[in-house]
């Protein structure tokens, strides 16, 4: 059976969702062949053997840690070149898409960005894309070379599929360009015990009808209550309540979780264009004339103040 190459998203040794979900993807088009780089790559290889990769390449170099980019380009491209896969999947963050558009160049192919779906037929792989703000929904494919695509996080189930799953130490050779960018220093971001936003299944945001840095206290309070990830509108951002990083939005992040309940967000294009794939979205306001009613599958005319907390109450009620 064709292989298809899957890069590992991990954290010494622990694979996060969205790779577990391109697994899920891969095994439509083909028998998954995952590249796992960096500090514990060998212990990857368990999860993703529980998840239906075939086959596990993995290499370890400082040169994945002290630089950019290049290094796992360098190392993706080897794996291409050992493989011969009919696709390659990554994961659609800020450095996976990079990391996708550098191998599509050098490798002479199409470049697919932000698919939220994956089908194949004869021609190959088809990927679904959401586009112009989500006002569209496209099926698209790659007309030259091996196809490359990034997938958004919760496009597709996690669906273990247990096999064997062998190991192989992938040998790269690192190009001049490898050495270009240095990374000088590292910051740890402050865990706020939440799950990462981009890859939360449930998303509470709240935007201008928050009022105030201090009342993000409720959306929080919501948000924990779920076991949700926060996020804000680029107004509640921009007024300076909440961090950039928590911005849902076309100048911020994208999400697609399974429930996105979005507080006192009026729902401008802006914000829509962040988190319109989202499978079930709830909103409160109110203005019942906000656009933002006319996306949601339940809304709420009401003050987030009144409303919000006897949300939270009533799930932790549920919660016993």
């Amino acid at each position: 059976m064709a292989e298809v190459l899957v890069y590992v998203d991990h954290l010494d040794g622990a694979v996060r969702k969205p790779t577990l979900e391109l697994l899920t993807l891969a095994r439509r088009l083909g028998d998954p062949v995952a590249v796992a780089l960096g500090a514990g790559a060998a212990d990857t290889a368990a999860t993703l053997a529980e998840h239906g990769a075939v086959k596990v390449l993995t290499a370890d170099a400082p040169e994945f840690a002290d630089y950019l980019v290049v290094p796992k380009v360098d190392a993706l491209q080897a794996a291409y070149d050992a493989v011969s896969p009919v696709a390659v999947l990554v994961p659609s963050s800020a450095e996976g898409k990079e990391i996708a558009a550098r191998l599509a160049v050098r490798i002479g192919s199409g470049l697919i960005t932000d698919a939220i779906d994956l089908t194949a037929d004869a021609k190959g792989p088809v990927a679904t894309q959401s586009v112009f703000a989500a006002a569209y929904t496209t099926n698209s494919r790659i007309t030259q070379g091996t196809p490359v695509i990034t997938v958004k996080p919760n496009s597709a189930p996690v669906e273990p599929a247990a096999v064997a799953g062998s190991v192989e130490e992938l040998a790269v050779t690192f190009g001049s360009a490898a050495t270009g960018t240095k990374v000088v220093a590292r910051t740890p971001r402050e865990s706020t015990g939440r799950p990462e936003l981009t890859e939360a299944a449930i998303v509470v945001s709240g935007g201008r009808g928050v009022n105030g840095a201090e009342n993000f206290a409720i959306i929080e309070a919501l948000a924990d209550s779920l076991g949700a990830a926060v996020g804000a509108s680029r107004a509640a951002v921009d007024a300076g309540w909440y961090p950039h990083s928590n911005q849902v939005g076309q100048t911020g992040k994208s999400v697609s979780p399974q429930l996105y309940i979005a507080s006192g967000i009026s729902g401008a294009i802006q914000h829509r264009a962040g988190m319109q794939t989202s499978k079930t979205i709830v909103a409160v306001n109110k203005d019942a004339e906000a656009p933002i009613f006319d996306l949601v599958d339940y809304g709420i005319v009401g003050d987030l103040f009144q409303v919000v907390p006897q949300l939270t109450e009533a799930i932790k009620a549920r919660k016993g």
